[in-house]
């Protein structure tokens, strides 16, 4: 799964925001915390959430599952909008 085509991923320094291009039923854009602007990142290539869920333990000093709970709850909004690609 990856950030669909429809979507741009701008990191504003603060904070990542995905945007709509118009092509989509979704208008608007997402802004991310810090840990959900990480997950955006990983979702610019083609991965897993195993694999995201991995980088983020190596990266976050979190448990295994809070980094799973994190990981499903952002990659099911994106997939509610429209945004992902699987």
């Amino acid at each position: 799964m990856k950030i669909s085509e429809k979507f741009i991923i701008h990191d504003d320094g603060d904070s990542k925001l995905l945007v709509s291009t118009g092509a989509t039923k979704f208008s608007g854009l997402v802004r991310s915390n810090g840990s959900a602007g990480f997950i955006l990142s990983c979702l610019e290539n083609e991965t897993t959430e195993d694999e995201i869920v991995g980088k983020m333990l190596e990266y976050y000093d979190v448990s295994e599952e809070t980094a799973r709970h994190d990981v499903q709850k952002v990659v099911g909004q994106l997939k509610g909008i429209g945004a992902i690609d699987e």
